[in-house]
């Protein structure tokens, strides 16, 4: 019976509740940023997805023969990797509006097309960062905030020493429960926030790659239209 009693006090509910004010205020803050981060990781989640899947539809459509109109749909759809395709196409229609282009006319048409599409591609990238830096935020200082709740509990046992003179594991304990219960916080914090922005910024590289890819699609395509003088 005793010792269901030890364990009772020592539960977590039990630390929070005796622990000093600031390492329960220390408690809550991770708490609460570890709700942020998962937050956040559950949003960029699914906007990561809908950019993997707006570019795997813009792939497939340039296999199709109306590939402009249909990414040009998706752009005013809202499709992410379409808005960018369809920048680069618009402009090429544009300076096919004008006849048969010279050499010249047709490099710095593929030039603008080039210029504006990394343009737009920086526009989506820093929209799909967006939040990111909460995260990174979380992973490089929860623990350090941990750690300030665990020097705050060790503090507190050597003011129970000192205050009872006795260094008797139950008077030492407490404090030290405490302590280890703010660092453990801290590491529940930051270790996930480290490994969900490692893996998003790891995905949003890729999808950058492959927006990058298609742009080249898109500019050879079009250079070669220009060209030939095709539609």
């Amino acid at each position: 019976m005793e010792v269901q009693e030890a364990i009772n006090q020592f539960s977590f509910v039990e630390l929070f509740l005796k622990a000093d004010i600031i390492v329960k205020i220390v408690m809550i803050g991770l708490g609460l940023t570890s709700v942020l981060s998962w937050a956040v990781t559950i949003d960029k989640f699914f906007q990561l997805k809908k950019l993997e899947k707006g570019a795997r539809f813009v792939e497939q459509a340039l296999g199709d023969a109306r590939s402009d109109a249909i990414i040009e749909d998706a752009a005013r759809s809202g499709d992410a990797t379409a808005r960018i395709m369809a920048i680069g196409l618009q402009e090429a229609r544009i300076a096919k509006k004008g006849g048969n282009l010279s050499d010249g006319l047709i490099s710095l048409t593929i030039e603008r097309m080039q210029r504006i599409m990394q343009a737009q591609t920086g526009r989506e990238l820093a929209r799909a960062d967006k939040g990111l830096g909460i995260l990174a935020t979380i992973g490089s200082a929860a623990t350090f905030v941990g750690l300030f709740g665990t020097v705050w509990g060790i503090m507190n046992s050597f003011r129970s020493i000192a205050a009872s003179h006795d260094t008797n594991l139950a008077v030492v304990a407490p404090g030290i429960a405490e302590a280890l219960f703010a660092t453990a916080m801290g590491l529940f914090a930051a270790i996930p926030a480290v490994v969900f922005y490692n893996w998003l910024t790891g995905g949003i590289d890729r999808y950058a790659g492959r927006v990058e890819t298609l742009c080249d699609e898109i500019i050879a395509r079009a250079s070669r239209r220009l060209t030939d003088g095709g539609q």
